[in-house]
C-alpha cells in the first residue's frame, strides 16, 4: 500500500471516529457538567451527596472500563444481539461513556470555579436590585470562565487523545488503523504520522484557548 493510500485511510479513520467522538463529547459534556456541578452544590443534602458519590465513582473508574461497560453491558443485561454491528451500535455506547466521564471531570472544575467567586459579589448584586440568578449570569459567569479556562483546556487536550480508547471495542480509529498497517506491512512510519494528527489537533485548540484567555484577561483572577 502506498504512502498516500495509507494517509487517506488514516485520515478517514480520524474523520469517522476520533473527531465525532470528540465533538459529541465536548458538545454535551460541558452543559451536563454545569448541571452536575450545580447538583453537587445543592442545599438539598440527598441531591448533593448522591451527585458527589456518582462523580466520585465515575472519576474512580478508568474510562476504558466505562467504555467496555457501556458497550458490553446491554448485551449481558438485555440480551442485545451484536451479530450485525453498525456504526451507531459502536458510536452510541462510546459517546455515552465519554460524555458521562468528562461531564463528571468538568463538573469538578466548574464547581471549583463557581465556589472561588467571593460571596460579596452576590451581595453587591442584591444591593443593586438583581436576583441571584441575574448576578450569576451578568456578573459572575465570565469570571468563572476566566478561572476555569486553563483546567478546562487541559481536559479538552486529554479528550482529544482519549478518543483512541474507542479501539478497545474493535473501532478502527486512527491509532488502530496505524497499528494494523504497521503489523501487516512491518513498517513504523504510520505511527509517526498519527502523532502528527494529534499534535495538529492539540495545537489548534491550544491556540484557541490562548485566544480566549487573552479576551478574558481584563478579569483579574
Amino acid at each position: 500500500m502506498t504512502f498516500s493510500a495509507v494517509n487517506k485511510e488514516l485520515f478517514l479513520a480520524f474523520l469517522s471516529y476520533n473527531i465525532p467522538i470528540f465533538a459529541i463529547t465536548l458538545l454535551l459534556a460541558i452543559p451536563l457538567g454545569f448541571l452536575v456541578a450545580f447538583a453537587s452544590m445543592s442545599k438539598i443534602k440527598w441531591i448533593s451527596r448522591s451527585t458527589q458519590t456518582f462523580v466520585w465513582v465515575v472519576r474512580g473508574i478508568p474510562l476504558m472500563i466505562l467504555v467496555m461497560m457501556m458497550y458490553y453491558g446491554p448485551s449481558i443485561l438485555f440480551h442485545v444481539n451484536y451479530s450485525s454491528i453498525t456504526y451507531l451500535d459502536r458510536m452510541i455506547p462510546i459517546s455515552l461513556a465519554f460524555i458521562i466521564n468528562y461531564a463528571c471531570y468538568f463538573s469538578e472544575i466548574f464547581r471549583g470555579g463557581i465556589e472561588s467567586i467571593p460571596k460579596g459579589q452576590y451581595e453587591a448584586g442584591q444591593v443593586l436590585g438583581m436576583t441571584r440568578t441575574q448576578t450569576f449570569f451578568k456578573v459572575v459567569i465570565l469570571q468563572v470562565v476566566k478561572r476555569i479556562l486553563p483546567a478546562t483546556s487541559n481536559e479538552v487536550m486529554t479528550l482529544i487523545k482519549d478518543t483512541a480508547l474507542s479501539n478497545i471495542i474493535g473501532v478502527v480509529e486512527i491509532i488502530r488503523a496505524a497499528k494494523d498497517y504497521a503489523s501487516l506491512k512491518g513498517i513504523i512510519w504510520p505511527t509517526f504520522y498519527v502523532a502528527i494528527f494529534f499534535l495538529a489537533a492539540v495545537g489548534i485548540f491550544t491556540l484557541l484557548f490562548k485566544f480566549f484567555e487573552k479576551k478574558l484577561s481584563y478579569f483579574k483572577a
